[in-house]
């Protein structure tokens, strides 16, 4: 199945870039996906959801806590 996405340049600064691929490499994604994911981020806070057409996920992270995880975090500091 071919790849649907839209493919563009993007130009951005030297240190941009890198502070990208640093944390990027962080989290186990390369530059392209983790841009991809700070975009959809973006998307879903600004609108609430992601437009329709968006049906491809965000590559995964590590971990990514759940609302859980940090309640029961914040209970056993306090």
């Amino acid at each position: 199945m071919a790849d649907k996405r839209k493919t563009f340049l993007l130009r951005i600064s030297p240190e941009l870039w890198e502070q990208l691929n640093r944390w990027a490499a962080a989290e186990l994604r390369s530059v392209n996906a983790q841009i991809e994911y700070l975009l959809r981020e973006a998307v879903r806070k600004r609108s609430g959801a992601l437009p329709d057409d968006a049906a491809t996920e965000a590559a995964p992270r590590r971990h990514e806590e759940t609302a859980e995880e940090k309640r029961n975090e914040r209970d056993t500091e306090g």
